[in-house]
């Protein structure tokens, strides 16, 4: 039951990440370079982007996931299991990850941009030739605090039965009286938080020395 709980938080947590990213990413690329003073100003498409991030980041992700149900029903089918658990995880990290590739962005130096800018590069050839190969540390780097935040939001995801080692620590473990479930439960999860970590920094590592 652990190997197979495990194998499911792993499922839930890569395809959120991963769907999270493919939106996230293009979302925060536009709150970074519509902002004032930056190659794509618009105030009003900040401000209405920038409120839609904030009401998504505000929800607390237990009440996100009974809200949407009906949602993720319409999405998978059902709004129970692995599956289901998958859509309301995507949902709550890719206001997560926008804002990360926001601050990411955003730390690349002006100076680098002008440059472009004064050698004719358009916006877009600015965002994918300079802002995102500058700032590629930084989001590998997004990307792995948000799978590692994902995996504390799968373990809640048990709680309505949205399977994986959260559902398996709360029906066997506590439910039973069973603490050595909990235990095992709660050392897989932190070895699996250490092993992304780990995984996300030396990529960034070698991405920054590259660099």
């Amino acid at each position: 039951m652990l190997w197979q709980a495990t194998l499911e938080t792993l499922t839930m947590v890569s395809v959120a990440t991963v769907v999270a990213t493919l939106v996230g990413l293009p979302l925060g690329i536009l709150l970074a370079t519509t902002d004032r003073g930056h190659i794509l100003e618009q105030a009003i498409i900040n401000k209405v982007l920038g409120t839609i991030v904030n009401i998504g980041r505000s929800i607390p992700f237990i009440i996100l996931m009974v809200a949407i149900i009906p949602f993720t029903r319409k999405i998978v089918g059902t709004s129970i299991g692995t599956t289901a658990a998958i859509v309301p995880l995507t949902v709550a990290a890719i206001p997560f990850v926008a804002r990360l590739t926001e601050g990411a962005l955003k730390e690349v130096d002006g100076g680098v941009i002008e440059a472009a800018e004064s050698m004719g590069a358009s916006p877009p050839e600015i965002i994918l030739k300079v802002l995102i190969p500058e700032a590629l540390p930084a989001l590998v780097l997004a990307v792995t605090l948000t799978a590692v935040n994902l995996i504390g939001y799968s373990a809640m995801a048990g709680a309505i039965g949205g399977g994986g080692l959260g559902d398996l620590a709360i029906r066997f473990g506590y439910q039973r009286f069973r603490g050595d479930i909990m235990l095992q439960t709660v050392i897989i999860l932190v070895v699996l938080v250490q092993g992304i970590q780990m995984l996300g920094d030396k990529l960034a590592q070698r991405l920054y020395h590259r660099h």
